[in-house]
């Protein structure tokens, strides 16, 4: 229940964060220009709060179905209008003014990404460091002849300080077909270039869980394989295993390392393993049958449990990133302009279907990640809202009717041809963006549900 709790209350107010600073940029633009404003609503429905203020009377509303908001402009196409005022109405505003106070609000959520950005660099963060596990056989980098606890320095000739910092160069380079060469030093303080073949790997492979496709797993410390924390429903659970519990042996072989238990796991798709397990002074003979499901199109065989990870251990894995002021300003714009570059990329690669479109999530997964974040600390939380925000303004800026982007496209028409496009090309164009949105929205719901049953 409190899990429940922390995840929709994360949910919530990163909405309220997002939705306010893109309503606030469209407010504060067109009270520049001179445009009344009527009305400044976070969320739809009935009004759970509202007050007007100001010499305009601007209604300040936050509705009770917080999936959006809007700013609502004196406008002689939605009603009557006394002679005094059309001056400040918006239709009667130039071209340039009236695209200046749409492209606010995407703007307003590229900025807030900079400021989150610039708080956690300014704050600093524990990461992990870029050290790599045991590569499986026939991945990628095993053929590079990548090796266990080897420290990963650049990629690329650029130098990669946490686990972060690697997967995100990674990612880039991948989806840019790019060649790529890690420079690592190993355990004997040894340094190596190795080259990573992605010749086999399919554009559309690229996604988040890219480096275990390519065989890069973050280093976990030498740990006794004890069962840590267990998925309601899941195998294991139904097997009677509990959390504290160690494997001494699976199928009567000795198991000293959880990359062991693993293994073994992968190995036994739909077969009952025989477990020996020790839990305070008792050893117990339990069963567990390891399951096969999908997850993004990839075959994962698992028994729902975790292995327990020592603290102690955890903490020379972990390094801690801090800049100052004026760097971390700088290394925030970076950010934001590589992720929006990025996202841009992974967009038009979808359309050409080079790119799965699995990798669209709807409000299900979102608010799941942000009760991660949020479970996670306070910086990992505002990681997330930044990401959030810059995924907000690029959705808005899409040339879709009915979005930001829509607009953008009249008006980019109307400065070519020095007039508005027509009422009836306006209206239908209103109409196709609706199904446009209604079709993204359906496919992100529908994303959101195959994760829920394939998890």
């Amino acid at each position: 229940m409190m899990q429940f709790l922390i995840t929709a209350a994360a949910f919530v107010v990163a909405l309220g964060v997002l939705i306010t600073f893109h309503e606030f940029g469209h407010y504060l633009v067109a009270r520049l220009a001179g445009v009344r404003v009527l009305r400044f609503a976070i969320g739809f429905g009935s009004a759970l709060w509202k007050k007007t203020l100001g010499a305009d009377r601007t209604e300040w509303v936050i509705g009770s179905i917080p999936l959006g908001g809007y700013v609502k402009m004196l406008d002689e196409r939605e009603g009557e209008v006394a002679a005094a005022e059309l001056h400040r109405t918006f239709n009667r505003q130039n071209v340039w003014r009236r695209f200046a106070i749409v492209l606010a609000g995407p703007v307003a959520n590229f900025v807030l990404a900079v400021m989150l950005y610039t708080a956690v660099f300014i704050h600093g963060v524990q990461e992990l460091k870029p050290v790599i596990n045991e590569p499986p056989p026939q991945t990628a980098a095993a053929r590079a002849g990548l090796t266990k606890g080897s420290t990963i320095q650049k990629i690329n000739d650029e130098p990669v300080a946490t686990w972060e910092d690697a997967r995100w160069r990674l990612l880039q380079l991948a989806l840019a077909k790019t060649p790529i060469r890690l420079e690592v030093i190993n355990t004997r303080q040894e340094i190596s270039w190795h080259d990573l073949d992605l010749g086999t790997l399919e554009t559309r492979e690229v996604s988040a869980d890219l480096l275990p496709r390519l065989g890069l797993f973050a280093f976990r410390p030498d740990a006794p394989p004890i069962i840590g924390g267990l998925i309601a429903g899941g195998a294991a659970e139904q097997a009677g295993l509990l959390a504290g519990d160690r494997i001494l042996r699976i199928d009567n072989d000795p198991i000293l390392s959880p990359d062991q238990v693993v293994a073994r796991v992968k190995q036994s798709a739909g077969r009952p393993l025989k477990l020996l397990v020790e839990r305070g002074k008792e050893r117990l003979e339990l069963a567990v049958t390891p399951q096969s499901v999908d997850e993004k199109g990839k075959n994962v065989v698992r028994i729902g449990a975790g292995i327990a990870i020592d603290p102690e251990a955890m903490r020379s894995m972990l390094v801690e990133i801090r800049y100052s002021p004026l760097e971390s300003v700088s290394r925030a714009v970076v950010r934001t302009w590589d992720t929006s570059a990025f996202s841009v990329r992974m967009m038009g690669r979808m359309l050409t279907g080079d790119v799965s479109w699995r990798n669209i999530s709807g409000p299900v997964t979102i608010a799941d990640v942000a009760g991660q974040s949020a479970r996670r600390g306070f910086t990992d939380y505002l990681d997330f809202l930044a990401l959030m925000s810059i995924s907000l303004a690029i959705l808005n800026l899409l040339p879709i009717p009915l979005l930001d982007g829509g607009n953008l496209m009249y008006y980019a028409i109307e400065i070519v041809r020095r007039r508005p496009v027509s009422e009836r090309a306006f209206e239908i164009g209103q109409q196709v963006g609706l199904f446009l949105l209604l079709s993204l929205m359906a496919f992100a719901f529908y994303n959101d549900i195959s994760r829920l049953l394939s998890s």
